[in-house]
């Protein structure tokens, strides 16, 4: 049997499959992207067992809970393993490469298989992610789109993607598109971890020669923090603005967020939301017209009273290259003429920071 040193989060695509040993839950919230989740202990075992932990000690923990490990990791050589060949080499880790990893690698040894022990288990993918991200955010060629709500940033990063350019969609990996009325509809968002992973997988690939294209975001995207070090290279990179007129923007936001007509109080309890900033007579009236469905009336001055001062204020109090922004025109964000504008950005000199 192959006995290696300590296996790291680098070496982690030498094996066949990486096995998270982990409760559900807690794999739920973030893991190694790949992973399978075969919980050596289930959410209502695990908490038995810190409950006896801390009653009654360690002993009396490690008995229950060890029949308890045993009857799962029996039903998995039954079931998950069951087919898998003699040569198979699988990863596994819990969270910190402690004893839940610990036993399982033991049986699959047990049984002839070249099992390996994740050091450091999840806690060193945790380290991993943040590290990867502080070291490659300073080094990205960003070029940061913008421009006021309804002027199909998103739509124009995804036609950049398209056509080979280098994009970062944070909104993707976010699960919602940063704005009050922003949630994506029936989609939760991804945990703070999880979305941290989504990010350093998404830079790992980037070549950092080359420029990437964002979407001008705030610190936050819905209840995700976007990390510090991506935040300060994107307030410090060059910008590109797409202007479009009023009315082409607000028939844009009826096709693009018509969705939001799906749900009338959710959408009228989303703008109680603003009250403070507004005041009751415009929240009553926005949220009359959402109750009646009258989405244009709303967009349009959500638009003027809302979004569109917070752009202007925004966009000068933290992007700093602002004032020496890039500009393209929108005659329409129909599909063609997102493909148009995606044209003209790439068409765009490059500008150094």
């Amino acid at each position: 049997m192959n006995h290696r040193g300590p296996v790291r989060v680098q070496d982690r695509h030498a094996f066949d499959t990486l096995i998270d040993a982990r409760s559900p839950a807690e794999f739920a919230l973030d893991r190694l992207p790949g992973a399978i989740n075969c919980p050596v202990l289930d959410d209502e075992e695990r908490r038995i067992v810190g409950t006896l932990y801390k009653q009654q000690g360690a002993f009396e923990a490690r008995r229950v809970g060890g029949a308890m490990v045993a009857a799962n990791l029996a039903r998995h050589l039954r079931e998950q393993f069951a087919d898998k060949p003699a040569a198979w080499k699988p990863l596994v880790y819990c969270w910190r490469g402690g004893m839940r990893s610990g036993s399982m690698v033991t049986w699959l040894r047990m049984v002839g298989w070249d099992a390996q022990q994740l050091a450091g288990g999840y806690k060193s993918w945790r380290r991993h992610v943040i590290a990867r991200i502080d070291a490659l955010a300073p080094q990205l060629l960003l070029r940061v789109l913008c421009g006021p709500t309804g002027s199909a940033k998103t739509r124009v990063l995804q036609a950049l993607a398209a056509r080979g350019a280098q994009v970062l969609d944070l909104e993707a990996y976010a699960r919602h598109r940063g704005s009050v009325l922003g949630a994506w509809p029936g989609v939760e968002q991804p945990s703070q971890t999880a979305f941290e992973t989504l990010l350093a997988q998404a830079l790992e690939p980037l070549d950092v020669q080359r420029p990437i294209f964002v979407e001008a975001e705030s610190s936050r995207i819905g209840r995700v923090a976007v990390p510090q070090a991506l935040v300060k290279r994107l307030r410090a990179s060059p910008c590109i603005e797409i202007q479009a007129t009023p009315a082409i923007r607000l028939e844009f936001l009826l096709r693009d967020y018509a969705n939001l007509g799906d749900d009338p109080a959710a959408l009228a309890a989303q703008l109680g939301t603003l009250r403070e900033l507004h005041g009751r007579q415009v929240i009553d009236r926005w949220q009359a017209w959402a109750m009646e469905g009258a989405l244009a009336p709303l967009f349009a001055e959500l638009m003027a009273l809302h979004y569109d001062p917070l752009y202007t204020r925004s966009q000068n109090a933290h992007l700093f290259l602002w004032p020496q922004r890039q500009t393209v025109q929108a005659a329409d964000l129909s599909p063609s003429g997102i493909d148009t504008l995606a044209e003209q950005v790439l068409a765009l000199p490059e500008k150094n920071e």
